[in-house]
């Protein structure tokens, strides 16, 4: 196997060998025309109505308005509401999909209404991709984010449909534990007849329908010594038939967290690939009380061609190989390694979850940006001459980087449903606070060997930066390359995950013990020290009794990763724990966005935010924020400072007056203070100060963890009479000329090529908005060449 970059950078500083690149394409005209106007769909409860331009109000029906993205409702029941009469328009029926919520208060801020034939845990269902998701935007408003409207089934007569009232989904009653189980995914919740077991090995021959060679048919209660003997069975009797199979979905016990139950399926199950039909066979194991295995579920039929037979004998070898190695990487152990379903077994012959035409169109838009940006980078990887993973990033991007590439955020919100494209981004923090593009890629598949390619692709393009802090999903995949590629990197877990596997492992007592939510949300936002936090943690395992729970005992080994305690003596760019930064490209470039349409939505998204980051920059050198105090710190921090952050130290300074200070030990020039605020005993911090450099830090870690000084610190300040801050304290990334285009020092760069190509993008940035503002009028003009004429000879006349 071979690996290879198209590495699309023209400029002197990225000397790489470029290999099997491709031959020039023909640039294509590409259609930037707007995007059409958001209609906006007001609801009320039934009938449902809608305004019309002209001003009349109609029924939903009479007007059979089709789901579209930008599509706004008053509440998620409303568009609930429009769905399910659209699917009875249509012939269809729906059920409430997942949901999420939010970290910071708990609130649904995320709804998805799926088809009613979505899954497969009952036999009607199909597997079938139809859905809409709305998101609840910062208005209060529930806006149609994603939609999917290709069914894989026939619809029903509307007539035969009548608009049903949909159930609010409700918490499940508690089962007894014993003989309990949980998994990863959505329970099923259908009885299946039980079945005696039958010993596979005492079955004669005549007695299976559609026997190949010794391998038999697979039928509901054969018995298996083993998952493994299972799984090789099953494998040789797919390839005996003409498919492939995966290992899907398991099930654990809620007592000791070991596997119950395995389910195998056909490798076109599901919808992640463009290969992927939703095909719903499959065979489930179930484990017995002798430790055997017995087929419980089965569905032979198949929706789609089936391939010629191989030979069973070597794909048994090939498989039993496959299931031993997936074993020996902990995938027995860890339910955090499985997503979208499955797991891939056959990692030898990877396939690209990339669809073959995105490949030619990315290449020849990467072409052609180049044509206009010398420092755009972009690499392809190969494999058996085959295109897998793509990175790219432009020369704006490259050059963020080394002002807010400290912090990042590796975004693959694509993984959390069905997509179109896998698309992921590397986002930083810029100084207003808001999120700024450091890279993209498409992921061909979601092994360690793929996120070790886009992460060091995302090096090469940033001149071997690496990032203090990283924040992204915890899958082990992603771990172990995140460990190899960025080795001091401290790596955080992205909020939502952790959220979403709390409900998945703890929901019911979550849920139903108020005590237990009350001590597990304290021990975790509360703790002080280690100490103090392994003290509240284990006291939680011995009084609910969760000592056995492989999740609860994986979680606490992973503590520096999602534990604020240990994540706020890290820089974060002030990420907050319990959160996560505002996606870059917000509903308008989503995983759902068709190839002919990906190109200029992303163009029209980058341009948004570039965008606001100008008028931000203008505002910062153009306005001044209102000083609320005589104190110079704060007429020396707006001079510095953006606005957005200048707000941001000015709300610490102002607290900072309602705080007092107490000397509580002195040991040479460090002098300690206990600091707390006026008549609230319960907050106190300590904060130690240096008087012979100035040093000074604070046990909250806010400076640390944000770049900010905290009210603590500033407060000690005021005590020592500290008239003005050390720049130390004032991060120059939140300042003015952390702006793009404005470069801090030749730290910035990598080396001495890479700095002077970022001077030169720096130059070109500046001389772009100095030509518009000098085009503008004559008059203009004429002052900007004679400007442009004295600056240049000024220029000459330096050594």
């Amino acid at each position: 196997m071979r690996k290879a970059y198209w590495s699309g950078v023209h400029s002197v500083m990225f000397a790489e060998v470029s290999i099997n690149r491709y031959d020039c394409m023909t640039e294509t005209d590409m259609n930037r025309e707007e995007l059409g106007n958001i209609m906006t769909v007001r609801t009320k409860p039934s009938p449902l109505v809608i305004s019309r331009s002209n001003g009349h109000r109609n029924e939903i029906g009479e007007l059979n308005i089709e789901p579209r993205v930008g599509l706004e409702f008053d509440s998620a029941e409303e568009a609930q509401e429009f769905y399910n009469l659209y699917a009875t328009r249509l012939g269809f029926k729906i059920r409430i999909g997942q949901l999420y919520r939010s970290r910071v208060d708990g609130s649904v801020i995320s709804r998805r209404f799926v088809c009613s034939k979505e899954g497969f845990q009952t036999n009607s269902r199909t597997g079938c991709p139809a859905f809409i998701r709305v998101q609840k935007v910062d208005s209060g408003k529930w806006v149609l984010a994603n939609i999917k409207n290709e069914h894989n089934h026939e619809f029903e007569t509307s007539g035969d449909i009548c608009p049903p009232r949909i159930q609010r989904k409700s918490f499940p009653t508690p089962r007894s534990t014993a003989g309990g189980a949980s998994r990863t995914g959505i329970r099923s919740h259908e009885d299946d007849s039980p079945t005696s077991a039958v010993d596979m090995k005492r079955l004669k021959k005549e007695e299976m329908n559609g026997v190949v060679g010794t391998t038999g048919a697979p039928y509901k209660g054969l018995e298996f010594n083993s998952a493994n003997e299972a799984y090789k069975f099953y494998y040789a009797y797919a390839s005996s038939i003409g498919f492939r199979i995966r290992i899907g979905q398991l099930f654990r016990s809620k007592n000791d967290g070991s596997i119950t139950s395995r389910r195998f399926v056909c490798s076109k199950e599901g919808h992640q690939h463009p290969s992927r039909v939703g095909c719903g066979a499959y065979m489930r194991i179930q484990r017995q009380e002798s430790g055997s295995w017995v087929v419980d579920r089965l569905q032979k039929e198949h929706n789609h061609d089936i391939d010629l037979p191989t030979d069973p004998t070597r794909t048994v070898t090939l498989a039993s190989k496959g299931y031993r190695e997936e074993g020996s990487n902990m995938l027995e152990n860890l339910d955090l390694i499985e997503t979208n379903g499955g797991l891939s077994l056959v990692k030898r012959v990877r396939e690209s979850n990339i669809g073959s035409n995105w490949y030619n169109v990315l290449l020849e838009y990467f072409q052609s940006k180049q044509a206009e940006d010398t420092g755009f980078f972009y690499g392809v990887e190969m494999r058996e001459r085959k295109g897998m993973n793509i990175f790219w990033a432009d020369g704006r991007s490259r050059f963020s980087c080394t002002q807010f590439g400290d912090a990042i955020v590796f975004d693959t919100t694509y993984r959390r449903g069905s997509y179109l494209v896998p698309f992921a981004s590397f986002v930083g923090v810029n100084h207003h606070r808001q999120p700024v593009l450091l890279g993209c890629a498409l992921v061909a598949d979601e092994s360690e060997e793929s996120f070790t390619w886009i992460f060091q692709a995302w090096v090469k393009a940033m001149s071997g930066h690496r990032p203090i802090s990283i924040i992204a999903d915890q899958d082990r995949a992603i771990q172990n390359s995140i460990a190899q590629v960025f080795p001091g990197t401290h790596h955080r877990f992205s909020a939502w995950q952790i959220l979403a596997k709390e409900q998945e492992n703890l929901g019911a007592l979550l849920s139903m013990d108020a005590e237990f939510k009350y001590e597990y949300e304290t021990c975790i936002f509360q703790s002080q020290t280690a100490s103090e936090f392994d003290s509240a943690w284990n006291m939680l395992m011995n009084k609910y009794n969760l000592r056995e729970n492989i999740w609860f005992k994986e979680m606490y080994r992973m503590r520096k990763s999602w534990v604020p305690l240990h994540i706020k003596g890290t820089f974060f760019a002030g990420i907050p724990v319990d959160g996560s930064l505002k996606s870059y490209f917000s509903t308008l470039l989503t995983p759902q966005t068709p190839l002919d349409e990906f190109v200029v939505r992303y163009e029209k998204g980058l341009e948004q935010r570039r965008e606001e980051e100008r008028k931000e920059d203008f505002n910062s050198f153009n306005l001044q924020a209102v000083l609320h105090t005589k104190d110079p710190i704060e007429e020396q921090c707006r001079r510095l400072y953006t606005i957005t952050m200048f707000k941001v130290f000015q709300k610490e300074l102002l607290e900072c007056y309602s705080y007092v200070g107490i000397k509580i030990n002195v040991e040479g020039a460090i002098s300690r203070y206990l600091v707390q605020k006026c008549g609230n005993g319960d907050e106190r911090n300590t904060v130690a100060f240096n008087a012979s450099n100035l040093n000074i830090s604070c046990s909250c870690k806010m400076f640390e963890f944000e770049g900010v000084l905290c009210r603590h610190a500033l407060k000690v300040f005021q005590i020592m009479n500290i008239r003005e801050l050390p720049s130390r304290y004032i991060l120059h990334r939140w300042t003015k000329n952390a702006k793009y285009g404005i470069l801090r020092d030749i730290d910035s760069g990598g080396g001495a090529q890479d700095f002077k190509a970022l001077m030169v993008w720096s130059l070109r940035e500046e001389a772009r908005n100095y030509i518009e503002a000098g085009a503008a009028s004559l008059e203009r003009y004429k002052l900007a060449f004679e400007i442009m004429q004295e600056g240049r000879r000024n220029l000459c006349w330096q050594n």
